[in-house]
């Protein structure tokens, strides 16, 4: 047996659902690379990048091209993340990652590209029913992906919330095309989304050291 036919296995059933290994162990890690992200640890970007590479033969098992596409924007922004995050690690209000809210600006750019990308990915979707029979929820999750990642590669509070709405359609979907962990761990995901949001919005509100200033200059 191949690695991929293994991970496309199934490993258990709950609820009638069967829960294959490879939407098992993705989604593990994907909760592990959130938990990090809490915890402002560049293991985070690592984590995310096993994950996305695992989470694509979940989502080419189930024949969802949006959740492919997202899952290798999850591996390229990944990459990206772990240098801004290593460059901008002496910049915070502790001397790790520095956190903050987003400017309106910022906030109007992200909620412009992600109804823009939308609208662009959906209308190529459904122009080619091969790639998704879902073609507007896989392209709002598809580009809420980017939209979080580069959110939270710049270490905008933000982040947190652009993760919640890409699951309120990520979860549903999951459970309908046979991805039935994704959709079961959505309750911790939940919790981890309105704590992570909390804690980075309370650090976005501590002035930076002395110390993290001048490592910053350095």
């Amino acid at each position: 047996m191949s690695a991929l036919t293994w991970l496309n296995a199934e490993a258990f059933a709950v609820f009638d659902q069967k829960v294959i290994w490879s939407d098992m162990i993705g989604n593990t890690l994907g909760l592990a690379a959130l938990a990090l992200g809490w915890r402002r640890s560049l293991w985070t970007w690592p984590a995310q990048l096993l994950s996305g590479l695992i989470l694509v033969a979940a989502y080419a098992s189930a024949h969802l091209a949006g959740g492919v596409g997202k899952q290798l924007l999850v591996i390229g922004v990944a990459a990206w993340g772990w240098t801004q995050w290593r460059r901008g690690r002496q910049q915070a209000q502790d001397g790790s990652i520095a956190v903050r809210t987003a400017s309106w600006k910022e906030r109007g750019l992200l909620l412009g590209g992600a109804a823009l990308g939308t609208l662009a990915v959906g209308v190529l979707f459904s122009a080619f029913p091969n790639l998704s029979w879902s073609p507007w929820a896989d392209a709002y999750i598809f580009v809420g992906t980017l939209v979080a990642m580069v959110a939270q590669a710049r270490g905008l509070v933000e982040f947190w919330f652009a993760w919640l709405l890409v699951d309120l359609v990520g979860v549903p979907l999951a459970f309908t095309s046979g991805l039935a962990f994704s959709g079961l761990v959505y309750v911790v995901y939940f919790a981890l989304v309105l704590w992570g949001a909390y804690d980075w919005y309370q650090r976005s509100r501590t002035p930076a050291t002395p110390s993290a200033l001048e490592g910053a200059t350095a």
